[in-house]
């Protein structure tokens, strides 16, 4: 999941020339797990592949990144109360990544849960005020991996795909989150550790859905280098 933040963030601080929305992120690291080394890595072979198209507007591969990471603000932990401030005074601001809503979820818990719903409803003001878009992950408890016998798989890609019915999804796992966190909730990404290839590459699974959509979308990938 962490991964995959990092591949979203580098699409938003990139520019738009590059491909990118060129917007300011704010990322709240409460499971300490922020690999700065890693997002640059993915940052570089992104402006790497759009320098190999021949953009040309930065000639100093090194100023492109800091470029970049000048519109990323990593937090350790900040409180969500104190967010509208920053987001009235830094009008760039278009995304808010929360890695993981979970610590939030049980210090509220842990002071009796009084707070859990302000905090929704703080986030939710956001939203509605600033146009953002918050990414938040969670750990899922519930781990179902029974196969579907109606749904199968498009052979011969490295990304298979398949779909499933409505009915079908309450076999996503169930986030310890309380009802106020999930009114919230508009998309739902699961991801799930696969098998190991054949070329010794571990293979990860997720799946998407969302309140607009009738099914849910599962795809296979593996993490690179680069």
């Amino acid at each position: 999941k962490t991964e995959t933040l990092y591949h979203l963030i580098t699409r938003c601080i990139m520019p738009i020339q590059s491909g990118g929305l060129e917007v300011a992120v704010i990322f709240i690291d409460t499971d300490y797990h922020f690999d700065m080394l890693r997002l640059v890595s993915v940052l570089e072979g992104r402006l790497s592949e759009d320098s190999k198209e021949g953009d040309g507007s930065e000639s100093d591969p090194e100023e492109r990144v800091h470029s970049c990471l000048r519109r990323l603000s990593v937090q350790l932990l900040l409180t969500l109360h104190y967010l509208e401030n920053t987001f009235s005074s830094q009008p760039s601001l278009g995304l808010l990544v929360i890695d993981s809503i979970s610590s939030f979820y049980w210090v509220d818990r842990f002071n009796g849960g009084e707070s859990t719903a302000c905090q929704e409803a703080n986030l939710r003001k956001l939203r509605r005020n600033y146009g953002i878009v918050i990414f938040a992950t969670t750990h899922a408890i519930m781990r179902n991996y029974g196969s579907d016998p109606g749904v199968s798989e498009v052979p011969g890609s490295s990304s298979s795909r398949r779909w499933r019915s409505a009915d079908s999804a309450t076999d996503f796992d169930k986030p310890y989150l309380c009802k106020a966190w999930q009114r919230i909730v508009t998309h739902r990404m699961l991801f799930t550790k696969s098998h190991v290839s054949k070329d010794h590459k571990q293979v990860f699974s997720t799946a998407c859905t969302s309140i607009m959509t009738k099914g849910v979308k599962r795809c296979s990938f593996h993490v690179m280098e680069d």
